[in-house]
């Protein structure tokens, strides 16, 4: 039987997202779940693996598209509403 591919509704992710290193830890982590290499993930993203190093890093002048597309590509949603809380 086919293993089902994730659906990124897992528990224990980080539910808040403040900086690119944030979302790199993020992407990082998933991959590792997935058994990937960063570059099994190049190739799966056609991007180059100096690409995911950058993402993973938190490198903040990457290109936002394809950031999304990888974590769609990762089974990861990203969602963005207004915040409950206020900064200390």
């Amino acid at each position: 039987m086919p293993k089902r591919l994730p659906d990124g509704n897992e528990p224990g992710l980080p539910l808040l997202v403040r900086s690119s290193a944030d979302l790199g830890a993020i992407i990082r982590d998933r991959r590792k779940q997935l058994a990937l290499t960063q570059l099994d993930l190049a190739g799966l993203s056609n991007s180059g693996n100096r690409f995911i190093v950058e993402v993973e890093n938190g490198k903040p002048t990457v290109q936002f598209q394809k950031v999304l597309d990888l974590v769609q590509l990762l089974g990861l949603e990203l969602a963005v509403r207004a915040r409950t809380t206020r900064e200390p």
